[in-house]
């Protein structure tokens, strides 16, 4: 099975919530593929997003670029449906003034239908997420 990028539009993948929406900047430039966009927070957290891969994955490295992001969880579904979430990843982040945030995760019991990305906490009163890129394999797609 070969290795792709399961985290973007034009895989197939979608941003099916969002806590937060600014018309500049919605959750859908997460995964455009579009490195001059991005979504930002609403302000108040924790804000979060749901991604759907609309068939059954094993993801083995996630990278996550983001700005203002103090505490992220990323939690992963196995569901046909957006429910039965579990706690997969919990990462404090390091800001640097003027620098994206670029964390790279590799990623152990990676299945998914479904990753809910939680923005715990953020150095600021606005966090943005400029794209979640996601290596890995299509299982099966589901039926």
């Amino acid at each position: 099975m070969r290795k792709t990028e399961l985290c973007l539009s034009s895989e197939g993948s979608e941003v099916i919530l969002a806590t937060s929406s600014d018309e500049k900047h919605p959750p859908e430039n997460i995964i455009d593929g579009n490195p001059d966009t991005f979504w930002t927070t609403t302000g108040m957290f924790p804000q979060e997003f749901i991604i759907c891969f609309h068939k059954h994955v094993r993801i083995e490295r996630l990278v996550i670029q983001s700005y203002f992001v103090r505490t992220l969880k990323i939690e992963k579904s196995t569901s046909k449906e957006p429910v039965d979430f579990e706690q997969w990843i919990e990462k404090d982040l390091v800001h640097r003034e003027g620098q994206l945030q670029n964390e790279e995760i590799m990623a152990r019991d990676g299945s998914a239908t479904y990753l809910r990305f939680i923005i715990v906490t953020a150095f600021d009163h606005f966090a943005s997420v400029h794209s979640v890129s996601a290596e890995g394999t299509v299982v099966s797609n589901l039926s």
